[in-house]
């Protein structure tokens, strides 16, 4: 029997996940990888290539086209201590917000050298403050290249593609072998506005191939971009859902969006979300009537979807906001049996992982 949507708890969304089904690299072709069809309490095993045969004519697919940036760079203090920088956002003229890992923060108003710093060939940074107020966990910096590069031109020569941190891999080294294949792997084949430190994974199984054979179809497909924060990989910490602080994220859903919405909506066709960041998308819309800005919605059970008909996502974390989002658009005891079964039939999980077909619990 399904809890009632006021008596969830952090425990509720838990769940033993065997280390070997962590997906650690990406399957051999994108649309090999395993798709399990939970529309329905039977639940089908198929492969992701099949998934035109589940939709219907006048369908609406919603992707994410946000592009991964090389966000994460290394360097050192004046001290020479090491650091790593995770930039999370550009503002304006040559300043960022990041992440900052460093055993002993510097002051404000430090000089930091990237990537050798300047007198290197790298860059330099000067820390600023703490974002978005005094308080905040993240630091505004001033970047300062060579040559007056903006901070999109210095993470494209000098950074990292940042992957998840259960990825355990060379990531956090200023060498990875496997970094040209992420770079391939870890963007969708039609990312096209940077800004994102993670992929909208649930995007990463469609190739060319899919693609056409849902235009063959007659399925619609639309876009919206919402960069993808580190912040979707932060624990809940609280076991009161209700306590817990959602990170927030900039979307933006262009006009040929909207009028594709309309049409779909027109026609009677379902509105399919690719990923949780698209159903975040949407429904912040819906709520806000804002087709551009920050948002920080959290949906969990009980939550009254306006938009999302179905939803394609990945297998998500135990304890996390993306479970409960799961739970709010499917039910709460459906999506567990899923993840029963994905476990028993040893699907892949996480951002390389394997992926789901849900429809909205009427």
């Amino acid at each position: 029997m399904s809890l009632s949507p006021r008596a969830h708890t952090l425990s509720d969304f838990d769940f033993v996940l065997p280390e070997h089904l962590i997906a650690q690299h990406p399957a051999a072709e994108r649309s090999a990888s395993r798709l399990l069809d939970a529309r329905a309490p039977e639940l089908v095993d198929r492969i992701f290539k099949e998934l035109p045969d589940l939709l219907r004519e006048g369908d609406l697919l919603v992707f994410n086209d946000t592009k991964v940036v090389k966000a994460r760079v290394f360097g050192e203090k004046a001290s020479g201590g090491k650091l790593e920088l995770l930039i999370e956002r550009v503002l304006q003229g040559n300043e960022v917000v990041a992440h900052m890992k460093v055993s002993k923060k510097p002051l404000p108003g430090a000089r930091v050298h990237l990537c050798g710093g300047i007198r290197n060939g790298g860059f330099d940074a000067v820390l600023l403050d703490r974002w978005p107020d005094e308080n905040g966990p993240l630091f505004r910096f001033a970047l300062q290249g060579a040559k007056g590069e903006t901070p999109w031109q210095l993470m494209d020569q000098f950074g990292h593609l940042p992957l998840p941190p259960y990825i355990a891999r060379n990531q956090n080294a200023e060498v990875d072998p496997d970094e040209a294949e992420d770079a391939e792997r870890y963007q969708t084949v039609f990312a096209s506005h940077p800004g994102a430190v993670a992929a909208p994974t649930a995007a990463l199984h469609f190739d060319e191939k899919v693609l056409a054979a849902l235009k063959a179809k007659g399925v619609e497909t639309a876009a919206v971009t919402l960069h993808v924060g580190a912040g979707t990989f932060q624990p809940v910490k609280t076991e009161n859902l209700a306590e817990h602080q959602m990170h927030t994220e900039w979307y933006n859903i262009p006009l040929p969006t909207l009028a594709a919405l309309e049409r779909c909506r027109q026609r009677r066709g379902r509105i399919i979300a690719v990923g949780t960041t698209s159903v975040r998308t949407l429904e912040s819309w819906a709520r806000s009537g804002q087709i551009s800005g920050d948002t920080n919605i959290f949906i969990t059970p009980g939550f009254e979807f306006r938009v999302v008909d179905a939803l394609i996502t990945n297998f998500h974390l135990p304890k996390s906001t993306l479970m409960m989002l799961v739970s709010a658009l499917a039910g709460y005891k459906h999506i567990m049996d899923v993840y029963q079964h994905a476990i028993a039939n040893d699907y892949r999980f996480f951002s390389y992982g394997d992926s789901m077909l849900l429809e909205r619990r009427r």
